[in-house]
């Protein structure tokens, strides 16, 4: 009878501790292991009471905002990983997939992750730098791929070799749109999968290739195709890509802006005109997508690199998002650093471009020859324009996402000369992509007075700390810790 007692006490302090914790302890806003805003306390009205969506928003709220949720999901990914799954005869281990990631498309082309489709490509070149040993195949078709401080997270690409179609008429729209006063551009921007994936899960992966080829054979021949595939595959034994997130490195961005500057007959400065810089202890998106604390355990070098002589100024058009990333206004246009300071270890370190997706970009250097670019880009671009500033006089970058303006407007207003898409592959597959693209040419913008551009001007000299580059400035690490330019595809939907 006193060993009963002595259960039920026990059991009842560990329950009535979980009820304290859960209902007094405070909820945290911010999942920096998921990189993404949980959901908040919902607001009341009597329609949805009676409709019971109050009831289950706040089931959502409760589930979705436990306390010290990432500390507890790093404790049941480590028991996970010490526990262990039964290998194949390939040493290659399967985690079921309780999180779909799914790339954000609509009626038409579409992209699959099943892990089981076929592949009939052929495997890489002996010589490719893959890793095979402990292979694994994590949650949404994430491959798991090395072990130790070379662990790489790959996310498995499906989509169709006939695929990506519209992307490549959105660019040939934007040429019959501006005609000979303005270069078009189209660049494919492939993901780690494509250069890394280990051949024992070859049959996992669709070959991105051949729907680059693919849209370069669709796009009309005054519309300038910019292949830096050729160019990272070369390079794919240097750090190109990141291993613990899903965008690539800046290096890889070197690579293409340089492939891209010798189509456009710009001038390109080599990497000994940069000063690089580093951010320690990098872990990416990958470990929040793929839940997999070997991803945690590999942590690696965020290396960027700043422009050393050339002046530049940057100015920012900053969106008001509500909850659902939709643009809900805008403040005044503000001068700010290119290049944000991240603490080592934050996990948004590739935020140091611009800070985050949702403003509108202009960059004015110091190179006088008369084109002025335009970046339409996912966040995979947002590594492109620093190493542009010797190419162009203005560089302007825009999100697909939050765009808001007529450009046409845009392009006359600034005597834009070179249009570049410029999208990881799942975001150009989108076709919410591409109506977003295309969607530019017909929104209503009021076209700024010579009075507003004035006052505008004055205000951004206000705040300017300098009209020269490269300027380095500390950030408040709390004000971008949430804007690591979200998940495949750009949050997983359509932003990778």
């Amino acid at each position: 009878m006193k060993k009963n007692i002595i259960y039920i006490c026990l059991v009842a302090l560990f329950f009535g501790s979980f009820t304290i914790v859960f209902d007094t302890f405070a909820r945290p806003k911010v999942s920096e292991l998921e990189k993404r805003e949980l959901a908040s306390f919902p607001d009341f009205t009597w329609e949805k009471l009676t409709s019971g969506e109050f009831t289950k928003e706040v089931s959502s709220w409760f589930s979705d905002s436990e306390p010290y949720r990432d500390e507890l999901m790093t404790f049941s990914m480590q028991i996970k990983d010490l526990i262990g799954f039964n290998p194949t005869d390939d040493n290659i281990k399967f985690h079921a997939g309780d999180t779909p990631l799914e790339p954000n498309t609509e009626e038409g082309d579409s992209v699959s992750v099943n892990p089981d489709m076929d592949n009939d490509d052929e495997s890489m070149d002996d010589d490719d730098m893959v890793l095979e040993e402990n292979a694994k195949i994590a949650h949404a078709g994430i491959i798991i791929a090395g072990d130790g401080e070379n662990t790489r997270a790959l996310m498995c690409y499906g989509g169709s070799p006939n695929g990506c179609t519209a992307y490549a008429e959105a660019a040939n729209l934007y040429k019959k749109t501006f005609g000979s006063q303005v270069n078009v551009y189209c660049m494919v921007i492939p993901t780690a999968v494509e250069f890394y994936c280990p051949p024992k899960v070859q049959n996992r992966t669709k070959s991105q290739l051949a729907t680059t080829q693919h849209v370069f054979e669709c796009l009309d021949s005054t519309v300038k195709a910019v292949d830096i595939y050729p160019s990272l595959k070369k390079h794919r034994k240097e750090p190109i890509y990141l291993r613990t997130d899903h965008h690539w490195a800046p290096l890889g961005a070197y690579y293409a802006a340089k492939k891209f500057a010798q189509v456009a007959d710009v001038p390109f400065m080599e990497l000994d005109h940069y000063k690089p810089d580093t951010v320690h202890r990098f872990v990416g998106s990958m470990y929040g997508y793929s839940k997999d604390i070997a991803v945690k355990n590999a942590p690696e070098d965020f290396i960027y690199y700043v422009p050393q002589d050339v002046e530049y100024s940057t100015t920012y058009t900053v969106y008001k998002i509500d909850k659902n990333y939709r643009v809900i206004g805008e403040q005044r246009p503000a001068s700010g650093p290119f290049f944000y300071k991240f603490k080592d270890g934050n996990g948004g370190a590739y935020c140091t471009m611009m800070g985050s997706d949702t403003k509108l970009t202009q960059v004015r250097t110091s190179t006088k020859n008369g084109r002025r670019l335009i970046i339409i880009k996912d966040s995979f671009g947002n590594a492109l324009p620093g190493f542009l500033f010797y190419s162009f006089e203005e560089v302007h970058v825009i999100d697909n996402r939050y765009f808001t303006k007529d450009i046409i407007a845009y392009v006359e207003e600034h005597s834009i000369t070179d249009i570049l898409f410029a999208h990881n592959i799942f975001s150009a597959y989108s076709n919410n992509t591409c109506k977003h693209i295309t969607n530019f040419l017909h929104q209503n913008w009021n076209k700024p007075t010579t009075q507003t551009k004035e006052k505008d001007k004055k205000d951004i000299e206000k705040t300017s700390p300098s009209n020269t580059a490269p300027t380095n400035q500390e950030n408040n690490e709390e004000q971008h810790d949430n804007h690591n330019t979200t998940p495949p595809v750009d949050q997983p939907k359509d932003s990778l």
